[in-house]
């Protein structure tokens, strides 16, 4: 079975993915300069989020802690349920620090919205959301950042279903390299 039979169209290739995710690094990179004390946590939403938190912080040219929440919001469906529960918490202390939170995508914005307030309740100073794709047209909740948090946009994603390059349906097709289309049978 091939996955890429699967695909109805690629939205982004692993070369353009590669090409953004570094220019985002270098805009954190020079956002938070290497004098920012403490150095930012950067919070990866697992576990979507993986793949572009790797290849992310790589990137990032300064200090960062890394650490990672799940949170539960779609189960095997393709629409969240509007109400996420975080099922996996936070190691590192951030008091006191700026959190970067790396998304996978912001649809309805109800996870960032959950983590948000998640976070200050740590005592974190101000919280920046890093997503690798945004889809506002679906946007239920306006997220709030903390602080002097910033919005990191990766590509502005169409409203279609997608999957690769971390983001799944049921559990498959994270490991796609590449942003595609999932063909309506498989996930219908």
């Amino acid at each position: 079975m091939s996955l890429d039979s699967h695909i109805e169209s690629v939205l982004w290739t692993h070369d353009q993915i590669s090409d953004r995710v570094a220019e985002l690094a270098a805009q954190i990179s020079t956002d938070f300069d290497s004098n920012s004390i403490p150095p930012p946590v950067v919070v990866g939403v697992a576990t979507g989020a993986f793949l572009f938190l790797a290849d992310l912080v790589r990137k990032i040219q300064l200090p960062v802690s890394v650490d990672f929440v799940r949170v539960e919001s779609y189960g095997s469906g393709t629409e969240s349920n509007g109400a996420p529960v975080i099922s996996l918490n936070l190691k590192l202390d951030v008091k006191d620090k700026h959190v970067i939170l790396v998304e996978d995508i912001v649809d309805t914005g109800s996870t960032v919205s959950c983590l948000i307030p998640y976070l200050e309740l740590k005592g974190a100073s101000s919280v920046s959301v890093c997503t690798f794709l945004d889809k506002p047209s679906r946007r239920k909740v306006q997220v709030e950042l903390l602080g002097k948090g910033k919005f990191y946009r990766g590509f502005q994603c169409p409203d279609y279903f997608v999957v690769g390059y971390g983001m799944d349906f049921a559990e498959l097709y994270r490991n796609l390299p590449y942003i595609g289309v999932l063909k309506p049978e498989y996930y219908k």
